[in-house]
């Protein structure tokens, strides 16, 4: 992915700010700076671009639990701020923006103003090459200097608590801000990936998705048949009785870490126990017998006496030559979930 060029500005720069990094703090200071020029400001203080970085790394790191890596200071920061400011997985990024903001939490200060150290002027260094010999913190003094007059067109001036936008980038900033948006969303994801190399889906989880999809079509076309025809099921959890009015429709794997919504990996469970199981993890030596059996019940239901239902389709992902005469292979089953399972619990999520 590319960003536009224009012939009056060196953009080749600020493409290779990714060039070297060995952690997401150049991604997500590049992200709060456009989404500030995006409302407007031109002269930013780098409190509001710090808070800016945690605030568009939360759900990443407090619902996916994707792991950053060990040099990365921005999930620390999130998992110590979260604690001390007791916010929630699920606040709105406006509002966690403005709790940051107007937070009077030494330690919130603390872990916000971490960033300082190396963020802001390190990103400069495509504009400003280092010379040889030069001490790191001669490097530094100097790109604040000469950004401060924008030598080599930088892209901002840096100053003791905010920065500068250059008058020569803001239109193309402004012009050009999804695809820049784009272009740091798809380096993160690849820098990501690299570190979370049996993770599904890391695309998708870079930010809060707008909503999540129903299991409506699920319930209706599948689950409730199976209900109508058995009258009654077990939840694997609980042991309690469900009936087809009263049942959660939850994923057996959490949605959190495979992000998606298969039938493969749903399953009707106790209402009250849904709240509590959340996005913890099953244990395979206590739960996966019966939530094979109960899957392996369902199919042989659908595929009986709906062979043409499309949800039948998702289990060729597991099984691809799947059929209502050949059956679940039940160490088959077993091979593709527990795996699941263990990087899920290597990347934080919690067993039940």
């Amino acid at each position: 992915m590319y960003l536009p060029p224009l012939f009056n500005l060196p953009v080749n720069k600020l493409a290779a700010t990714f060039g070297n990094t060995s952690a997401t703090y150049k991604f997500y200071w590049l992200l709060a700076l456009t989404e500030a020029l995006e409302e407007g400001s031109t002269n930013i203080q780098k409190k509001e671009l710090f808070s800016r970085m945690i605030a568009g790394a939360w759900y990443t790191v407090n619902y996916f639990h994707i792991s950053f890596g060990k040099q990365d200071q921005i999930q620390d920061a999130i998992e110590v701020i979260a604690r001390e400011e007791n916010m929630s997985i699920d606040m709105g990024k406006s509002d966690l923006l403005h709790k940051l903001l107007t937070s009077s939490n030494p330690v919130t200060h603390r872990h916000l103003n971490h960033f300082n150290k190396n963020v802001p002027h390190w990103f400069l260094t495509p504009w400003f090459p280092r010379f040889t010999g030069e001490s790191d913190g001669d490097y530094k003094r100097r790109i604040y200097t000469e950004s401060q007059y924008f030598e080599n067109q930088s892209l901002y001036a840096l100053h003791d608590n905010h920065i500068e936008i250059n008058p020569e980038w803001i239109t193309y900033l402004q012009a050009n801000a999804k695809l820049i948006k784009d272009f740091c969303f798809w380096n993160l994801a690849l820098f990501l990936q690299s570190r979370n190399p049996n993770v599904p889906d890391i695309p998708g989880k870079l930010f809060k998705p707008p909503f999540r999809g129903t299991l409506a079509n699920q319930r209706k076309n599948y689950w409730d048949i199976v209900f109508k025809e058995l009258g009654t099921l077990d939840c694997i959890f609980t042991n309690t009785k469900l009936q087809v009015d009263k049942y959660a429709l939850d994923h057996f794997v959490p949605h959190a870490f495979v992000s998606h919504d298969l039938i493969w990996n749903l399953i009707p469970i106790d209402k009250s126990f849904n709240a509590f199981k959340s996005d913890k993890l099953p244990s395979i030596e206590q739960h996966f017998d019966k939530f094979y059996k109960l899957q392996k019940e369902a199919f042989d239901i659908i595929s009986s006496y709906y062979p043409k239902n499309k949800l039948l389709e998702e289990y060729l992902t597991i099984f691809p030559a799947l059929s209502a005469k050949s059956g679940f292979e039940y160490q088959r089953y077993k091979e593709n979930i527990q795996p699941l399972i263990s990087i899920a619990q290597n990347n934080g999520f919690l067993y039940l």
